[in-house]
């Protein structure tokens, strides 16, 4: 669809969420077959990360926990390796091995109306540990240490695949356009009218007054114009269960088995998609003062805050001065 001349679009469902591409062309079927192109490289690296499959990467290296390496594709290693150095930089507030926490601990639907078992918590978090990722660079080949570990790419994969997406749209020679992986997007070049792209922050107290929306787009309370940056969001808004009046978000504290609480939602901007993605949730784990003072410490980055209290806070390189007009 085409929302305006010049800029088309299309929304898509995949990797089990709404992915929207837009592309900046004077030419609707050659803008159409680039966006064709970049779906077709999203679905292939759904099928190497997905845990939904037998025959993934993933599950094959999670069969083989603590029985045996498995060999796998070079950018699979690669995105492995620089999850576990994520790991490291959060202290493992982020951390790939969360797989072992499924949904017997928590599903998040009407089906969840008590909270789970606090000893089947603390024995699941025992697997969570990226430090029991063993990684052979030379045989290109990962190691779960111990058995019943599990990894998964729910907090990195959609900002890889957005930034793959990105990477063969302008292979293909798009000069203007934005992936946006169901809230982490990645822009380069110029609207149509050749301004900044402009970016909206949901607004996470539009679920208090109006209940949960799990697809398309949200109400924002702040816009910020940007050109090659990428933007994600994590949010307590998207995805909860309510148990005995307190709303329990969907972001899991790896240490603890158990939901973080204290921040509404985190809005990350980094320089790619990939990044922005995997530092928005373990700053929902960190909380505002541990978060902010890791993200102050990182060049090109920047973050935004909205806690329980509907308080904001901001990173030392960004400013929002007049809040208010924009809700």
């Amino acid at each position: 669809m085409t929302a305006e001349p010049g800029l088309h679009r299309r929304v898509q469902r995949l990797m089990g969420n709404r992915f929207e591409i837009s592309v900046v062309s004077d030419d609707a079927d050659w803008a159409n077959a680039r966006i064709d192109e970049a779906i077709a490289e999203i679905s292939r690296i759904e099928a190497l990360l997905t845990t939904f499959s037998d025959q993934s990467q993933t599950n094959q290296i999670n069969a083989k926990a603590g029985i045996s390496p498995v060999r796998v594709d070079a950018e699979v290693f690669a995105l492995i390796q620089r999850s576990l150095r994520l790991s490291d930089l959060t202290q493992g507030a982020f951390d790939i091995t969360y797989g072992s926490i499924d949904k017997r601990l928590w599903n998040f639907d009407a089906t969840l109306t008590q909270l789970p078992d606090p000893e089947t918590a603390r024995q699941m978090v025992q697997l969570i540990n990226y430090r029991n990722v063993l990684l052979n660079a030379d045989e290109s080949t990962i190691f779960l240490k111990e058995k019943g570990m599990r990894i998964g790419f729910g907090g990195i994969g959609k900002g890889y695949a957005a930034e793959q997406a990105k990477r063969v749209l302008r292979g293909g020679g798009v000069e203007h356009g934005i992936v946006n992986a169901a809230g982490d997007l990645t822009t380069w070049g110029n609207q149509p009218n050749g301004q900044p792209w402009t970016i909206g922050i949901a607004d996470p107290g539009a679920a208090d007054r109006n209940g949960p929306r799990l697809d398309g787009p949200r109400q924002a309370f702040s816009y910020f114009a940007i050109s090659n940056m990428a933007v994600a969001t994590s949010g307590n808004y998207e995805k909860y269960a309510v148990i005995d009046g307190k709303r329990y978000s969907h972001t899991i504290d790896p240490k603890t088995g158990f939901p973080v609480s204290g921040i509404k939602s985190v809005t990350i901007m980094a320089p790619n998609a990939e990044l922005a993605d995997a530092l928005a949730t373990p700053v929902m784990v960190m909380g505002v003062r541990v978060g902010l003072d890791l993200i102050n410490q990182m060049r090109q980055i920047a973050c935004v805050i909205i806690d329980d209290t509907d308080s904001l806070f901001t990173s030392d390189n960004i400013r929002i001065t007049d809040r208010a007009n924009t809700l």
